[in-house]
């Protein structure tokens, strides 16, 4: 592709090497980019809460699509400019399906308020007996009535053991689902967004504010809830440590996150 106007970057397992560092030459190299005129947006599964660490690696603060693209947030200003949510309806259509399609499964939601951390909004709500999927969580557990009791930017469900694929197939066949269905490991995490909204209606709602066209927008990934980012870019790039059915559907595929993949296809351009 021609010189990219706006480069969007998935977090964990692409920016971020396996030690959750930005290695120096991967750092390096989107400096330069930004330098050089291109607009960096980090475009994560994460929250805004756990944004600030990696714009502490980076030196600067991009614009951040966060919770697969609920959520266009500022760390600059610690703002959340605009968030997409399902309603208390919906969860609870959802919540029904997922216990009865997934048994022995928790759930959990991810609620939004103004800024990264607001205190008025209780944040990450998880039911009773919840399993977490990664270290340190840093969640509220509450009674499953208060869990579906207020729209929230996206439903996890959580089932120890098993393959996070095999569960969002198993929930994909049920015809109605209100929300969309991704994950970004295979450790037994599925999550549920609103309907319709991905990383990349995120990243385009960015990029339309700057009148940059997705043809201008070259993005990376390497897990599923990337895929609809990268087949809108003009130009998808895969980590060499992607899940496979990112490796198929991206226009290159480069060095894991642990050896500068991101880095090297930058240099391309802007070292």
């Amino acid at each position: 592709m021609t010189l990219p106007a706006l480069i969007a970057c998935d977090v964990d397992g692409t920016l971020l090497d396996d030690d959750e560092t930005i290695r120096p030459r991967t750092r390096d190299a989107v400096r330069a980019a930004v330098a050089g005129g291109a607009q960096f947006v980090l475009a994560t599964g994460r929250p805004p809460r756990w944004i600030r660490p990696v714009v502490d690696e980076l030196g600067f603060a991009p614009m951040a699509v966060c919770a697969n693209g609920s959520v266009i947030y500022d760390p600059g200003s610690d703002r959340v400019v605009s968030a997409r949510t399902l309603g208390v309806d919906t969860l609870a259509e959802l919540a029904e399906l997922a216990t009865r399609v997934l048994p022995g499964a928790g759930l959990a939601v991810e609620r939004i308020g103004e800024r990264a951390h607001d205190t008025a909004t209780p944040q990450f709500i998880s039911s009773p007996g919840y399993e977490h999927a990664w270290l340190n969580p840093d969640n509220t557990e509450v009674s499953i009535e208060d869990l579906l009791s207020a729209p929230a930017i996206k439903l996890l469900i959580r089932r120890a053991g098993a393959r996070s694929a095999d569960m969002a197939a198993a929930l994909a066949r049920h015809v109605g689902i209100e929300g969309d269905i991704t994950y970004s490991t295979d450790n037994g995490l599925v999550e549920i967004m609103p309907l319709g909204i991905s990383k990349a209606t995120g990243v385009e709602e960015l990029a339309r504010a700057s009148e940059i066209v997705s043809g201008e927008v070259l993005a990376f990934g390497d897990m599923p809830n990337d895929l609809p980012l990268l087949r809108w870019a003009g130009h998808g790039v895969a980590m060499g440590n992607a899940h496979p059915e990112v490796l198929a559907a991206a226009d290159e595929i480069t060095a894991p996150n642990s050896d500068d993949g991101v880095g090297r296809v930058l240099e391309r351009w802007w070292l």
